[in-house]
């Protein structure tokens, strides 16, 4: 049952009172993410917002080991050794300071799609390439996927994300009043634009691609962040069934989201200690899949606090009038 006391305790934040502020704030932060998105879109071949790896794209990564630190006029050299060998737009990416104290770097090498006949010659030709610059190279691993498969998985993860969203909002809908639902759906877009965005601000600045660990971290982040804005709204609903009649609405969300406050940012804390240990110490193959869920928690948190209740806050109004 609601706490009848509940308006009269002091609020440690005036969440609902700086409405705009928050919104605004919000706006702010999401324009670089649309922004790069945007560009990615325009200037790409697919069209696709982030640059894809060869998860979705069909293609050959090559990983070697090294033992010395790259510097960028060293990877620049690279790949001009690479493409006047024939091999086409190749995209390499480095990692400093892997767990093995004998090696001090690994360079991934990404090619268009070489098929089993190919692989073996053109791998031979690749590590002919950078044991030249790098004398003590190894190759430790090449993965091959398939343009068809990776377009199919392409295609499945869209379908998986799109089912998510539709069901979520289903569910939030039919528990709550129809306002929640797509309230849900705006902080879960939110959370989606701000880690698409800032992967493809890496994507730009750093060539980071994305491939099916990436997809896993969205779904993941989907579930975190609407089960924050459920504990918020549920929260909301209960309230306002014991309080509506001596107290206006944005007494109650304000109330209500300060009820849960501590309880979302001590989840959303104890779940990133864990996440930034796994960062540090996971290994380089699981850091961008780690990195998507740190953004995604943080967002999480922030969005069901100070996007949902202000919304919220704003449709009552509007509904309240619109009665009146």
């Amino acid at each position: 049952m609601a706490n009848t006391n509940l308006i009269k305790n002091k609020y440690k934040i005036d969440i609902v009172k700086y409405r705009y502020f928050w919104l605004t704030l919000t706006t702010l932060f999401l324009i670089p993410c649309i922004a790069a998105i945007i560009y990615l879109m325009a200037t790409q071949p697919n069209h696709s917002p982030l640059k894809l790896g060869i998860d979705f794209t069909g293609g050959t990564i090559l990983q070697y080991s090294i033992d010395k630190k790259l510097e960028t006029d060293d990877i620049a050299k690279l790949r001009g050794d690479l493409e006047k060998n024939g091999v086409k737009n190749p995209v390499i990416q480095t990692t400093f300071q892997t767990s093995d104290k004998n090696i001090s770097n690994l360079i991934s090498i990404r090619t268009s799609f070489l098929g089993d006949k190919e692989s073996k010659d053109k791998a031979g030709e690749i590590t002919n390439i950078i044991t030249k610059d790098f004398k003590n190279a190894q190759l430790l691993a090449v993965n091959s996927v398939g343009p068809t498969l990776g377009s199919e998985l392409l295609r499945n993860t869209m379908t998986a994300l799109a089912i998510a969203f539709v069901l979520m909002v289903i569910y939030i809908s039919f528990r709550f009043k129809p306002e929640y639902g797509w309230i849900a759906l705006l902080t879960l877009f939110q959370d989606t634009i701000v880690v698409v965005g800032i992967f493809a601000i890496k994507g730009i600045f750093f060539d980071t691609t994305i491939d099916s660990l990436f997809i896993t971290a969205v779904l993941t982040i989907i579930g975190y962040s609407i089960n924050d804005t459920i504990v918020v709204f549920d929260r909301i609903r209960e309230n306002m069934r014991f309080l509506a009649k001596k107290h206006t609405s944005d007494e109650i969300i304000n109330a209500s989201i300060n009820q849960t406050f501590a309880r979302s940012i001590n989840t959303s804390a104890t779940t990133l200690f864990t996440l930034f240990a796994l960062y540090l110490f996971g290994g380089s193959t699981i850091k961008d899949f780690v990195l998507a869920i740190i953004i995604g928690v943080i967002a999480g948190a922030y969005s069901s606090i100070f996007t949902a209740g202000p919304v919220l806050s704003i449709v009552k109004e509007h509904l309240a009038k619109k009665n009146a």
